[in-house]
């Protein structure tokens, strides 16, 4: 049988419905699984994707031709039957189901399987194949339970308030912040933002996403007046210009990589808050399972060791490789 879905240059193609899921390379059609950068790209000559994903998109990208489905609605192609399906990883993402001639695959793009809150909660869908990330692909990566997560954020940024310190919170500006957002308790003090967080505060806004008040950091804002708020940054810009005029400052980042020890002290933060949009281990292998699939392509990240601890599990795993970029300490992403 031949494959549904394989592995080109410009991206993960379907011949028979002639189309591209998530291509890193201009192509005639693209089915995005969601907003982030290194899964929308410039230059496609037409878009698909749910209906909640495509005003990022808009944000990022500008003037696209796209259409957009919502969860669960099929469209056809070639004979080829797509639909969209809950990710959880940001609003609006999706794993892409495809079925033809009884053969089903699904490109699931970046997922999460704990419901954040903020995101669509994951759905497994089954298939014969499953396209996975493996970004957090190591045992040593469990996340922090969402209740404790809040205590711990809280709480430093409590203790840091009543001292007159700023609170400067490393997180990426589409999935991450808003959830951080919904985390946090606003009565604490202000919450201040780096413009790429803020543009994406207000694209989610205006779809109906509620997040706390939030006010844009501005060369003429009033710092003192301050004193003691919550900034979220971009990461890329906590070590920048622009995040010392915070002082005294207190810095944390809110990603998957502080369960590694040693990544924290690299960054000369204060506080690691281990928190991610993608899957930890045993998400990843949760996910794997409820699909009932035998093949297996494992995409970026801890590829190697995911793929052999897959396939000891019984399963045809297989690495594929794409320019997916994962979970990275440096993104300042997406403006």
């Amino acid at each position: 049988m031949t494959d549904l879905l394989t592995f080109t240059p410009d991206g993960i193609y379907c011949a028979q419905g002639d189309f591209y899921i998530d291509p890193w390379r201009p192509v005639d059609r693209a089915l995005i699984t969601h907003g982030h950068a290194d899964h929308s790209r410039q230059g496609m000559g037409h878009y698909l994707a749910t209906h909640a994903a495509a005003p990022v998109m808009r944000h990022r990208l500008g003037d696209i031709s796209i259409d957009t489905v919502g969860y669960g609605e099929t469209v056809t192609r070639n004979g080829v039957t797509v639909s969209f399906h809950p990710a959880g990883h940001v609003p609006g993402s999706a794993q892409i189901r495809l079925e033809h001639k009884g053969e089903v695959w699904v490109c699931s793009g970046d997922y999460k399987t704990v419901d954040d809150g903020l995101s669509e909660p994951f759905e497994p869908v089954k298939c014969h194949a499953f396209i996975t990330e493996s970004t957090f692909g190591l045992p040593v990566f469990n996340w922090t339970p969402q209740d404790i997560l809040a205590q711990q954020i809280n709480d430093w940024w409590s203790a840091n308030a009543a001292n007159g310190t700023f609170s400067l919170l490393g997180c990426y500006a589409l999935g991450k912040a808003q959830r951080l957002l919904r985390t946090v308790d606003p009565s604490i003090g202000p919450i201040l933002t780096h413009g790429a967080i803020e543009n994406t505060n207000r694209v989610l806004r205006g779809q109906g996403i509620a997040l706390p008040d939030t006010t844009l950091v501005t060369p003429d804002l009033d710092v003192k007046a301050n004193a003691g708020a919550l900034v979220l940054a971009t990461p890329s810009a906590l070590n920048s210009t622009w995040a010392r005029r915070f002082k005294p400052a207190s810095t944390a980042f809110a990603s998957g990589w502080m369960a590694l020890r040693g990544v924290r002290r690299r960054r000369a933060a204060d506080r690691g808050f281990i928190v991610s949009d993608h899957a930890d281990w045993s998400g990843l292998n949760d996910a794997i399972g409820q699909t009932g699939a035998e093949r297996i392509f494992v995409t970026h990240g801890y590829t190697a060791v995911f793929s052999k601890w897959l396939n000891e599990q019984g399963y045809d795993a297989k690495i594929v490789e794409t320019e997916f970029d994962g979970e990275t300490l440096d993104q300042g992403e997406p403006e």
